[in-house]
């Protein structure tokens, strides 16, 4: 690193180019007092850039610039564009090397078994239509690898899940190739060929990533994609940044020094924030990392500053000593950029299966069990007068009301009758229940005791409102009547039947179905779905229910 050049101090009536010059970028930055009438660009037009207004105008962009953001990804524009390509002709490369290997240990394996030399000469020994294949083969692992970072500098400094995002975009994008060459009719390449070089691809691309960490990087004053960066700010983060850049031996960045408002001039201090543009010329500053965001004036006065002079900006964000989960994911609300310090992590997958697993249970016990569903139909009809079927809010997922469907046990006007019967209620807690309820129905007790009254709920299975395993769904006025911990149960969907159904059927005490209830939700699996469901048969054809 070298000391900042010593400057005469310049005549601000001649301050009208920025600190950076960019091949084919016009620039925008204001305040030039060195007036000049005009001045002829290449194709003949006059250019008056004495007269723009300081940042906010909007660039032309050179229409090669605008043609690679149109074809290529995001990650080539960001600045790596050369490592990214290194790193994807290599991995194609190895992909076809891969192939070529095992296609021909394949032949020399089959000619030492038979000892026919017709084995050589047969036209399927080496395909012709092995380079379109792993035409395909390398862009679906290209894109794959994009979509899951692989080739992202993050991803790179971290060994370990780089080898666990390569595994998996080696066995996706095989597997993508072998299932559309095994559908695509007559196959003119070896399946297993192609599959076993899966796992090659695999070892080689490791081996060459090991052996690029390896390779001792090029001095940085002869490599033509270092960038020269200043850190604004010399306290912990700031000296912390500068030494892994130091350290990193892949970092394609030269820390030049630091600007800072309080440490004294010397050394790697090359001054204050007001001499941002005399450093950015003398020491040709691509970048700029603002550690102290903390200070909104300054920070501002800094980005205006960098910006004018058309040099990068990075800023270092606070986050309150937490640490981000990994990879950082920025996204715009309106005008507002917001960044995810912390997303739990869901099973997705198993929730995925769960879903689809209820829905399929549901609709074919449903056709199944169709002419006993219209038994019961005639039957309650043939007892009382009113609907067959009983709607009723129930608090689902989250507290939202949903219309649950029951077969009506009770007589119609059973509803306006809850209140008078509160004073009788023999649960603990805000759920309602009478073992003895007057308003049930002859037919409504023995469709309670089996249980048979529930079966309409499959439709709500069906439709997503709810589960078959889960808390049990609770009227809207007893929801209305929970503390604060008892909205824990409602994280999930409601189920059909649940932990408390099969374990604790008749105890009265809310506290214990709500203790279930959790322990459920902390505990469940789909393995565990499926024992409370076989548990259910078993209690429902005791005829345990109230």
């Amino acid at each position: 690193m070298r000391p900042p050049l010593t400057t005469k101090p310049e005549n601000r009536a001649r301050q009208f180019l920025p600190s950076r010059l960019i091949p084919g970028a016009q620039t925008a930055a204001g305040n030039n007092t060195r007036r000049k009438s005009s001045s002829a660009t290449v194709d003949g037009r006059f250019w008056d850039w004495q007269n723009s207004e300081g940042l906010g105008d909007l660039r032309k962009r050179p229409r090669t610039a605008l043609l690679a953001e149109t074809f290529f990804p995001a990650l080539w524009l960001d600045g790596q564009c050369w490592s990214v390509a290194r790193q994807v002709s290599a991995d194609f490369f190895l992909i076809i090397f891969s192939f070529a290997a095992v296609a021909h240990v394949s032949v020399m394996l089959q000619f030492a078994i038979r000892h026919d030399l017709a084995t050589l000469l047969r036209p399927g020994a080496f395909p012709t239509a092995g380079p379109g294949v792993l035409l395909l083969y390398g862009a679906l692992f290209t894109l794959f690898g994009l979509s899951q970072r692989l080739y992202h500098p993050e991803t790179i400094q971290a060994p370990a899940r780089e080898r666990l995002i390569l595994a998996k975009v080696v066995f996706w994008s095989a597997l993508f190739v072998v299932a559309a060459v095994g559908w695509s009719g007559p196959h003119l390449i070896s399946l297993t060929t192609l599959a076993a070089s899966a796992p090659l691809d695999f070892l080689m691309m490791l081996a060459w990533r090991k052996h690029w960490r390896r390779v001792p990087p090029h001095p940085v004053s002869s490599a033509r994609g270092v960038r020269n960066v200043l850190i604004i700010g010399a306290g912990k983060v700031g000296r912390e940044l500068a030494a892994h850049m130091r350290q990193d031996s892949a970092s394609q960045r030269v820390v030049m020094g630091f600007l800072d408002e309080v440490e004294p001039i010397g050394g790697d201090i090359h001054g204050r924030v007001e001499d941002l543009s005399r450093i950015a010329r003398t020491d040709f500053v691509d970048e700029i990392i603002l550690t102290s965001p903390q200070h909104p004036d300054l920070a501002r006065r800094v980005i205006r500053e960098a910006r004018g002079n058309q040099i990068d900006v990075k800023v270092v964000p606070d986050l309150f000593g937490f640490e981000p989960d990994d990879p950082l994911i920025f996204e715009k609300v309106g005008n507002v950029t917001v960044l995810t310090l912390r997303e739990e992590r869901m099973p997705t997958f198993r929730l995925f299966l769960k879903r689809n697993v209820d829905a399929v249970a549901a609709a074919a016990v449903l056709i199944f069990i169709s002419p006993l569903l219209f038994v019961i139909a005639v039957a309650i009809k043939l007892e009382s007068r009113g609907p067959v079927l009983y709607q009723a809010h129930r608090a689902g997922l989250k507290g939202r009301p949903f219309r649950c469907y029951k077969f009506r046990t009770m007589c119609v006007d059973a509803d306006n009758l809850k209140d008078s019967l509160r004073a009788h209620n023999q649960r603990h807690g805000p759920f309602f229940k009478i073992v003895d309820d007057p308003r049930i129905t002859r037919a409504g007790r023995f469709l309670r005791r089996y249980s048979l009254d529930e079966l309409p709920q499959l439709w709500n299975v069906v439709t997503g409102e709810m589960s078959l395993v889960g808390p049990r769904p609770h009227p809207i006025d007893d929801f209305e009547r929970y503390d604060l911990g008892d909205l824990q149960r409602l994280d999930v969907p409601p189920g059909l039947t649940g932990l408390w159904q099969v374990t604790a059927r008749r105890d009265p005490s809310f506290e214990r179905g709500l203790a279930l209830d959790l322990e459920y939700i902390r505990s469940w699996s789909l393995w565990r779905d499926f024992q409370i469901l076989c548990k259910t048969i078993a209690v429902v054809f005791r005829g345990s229910g109230v």
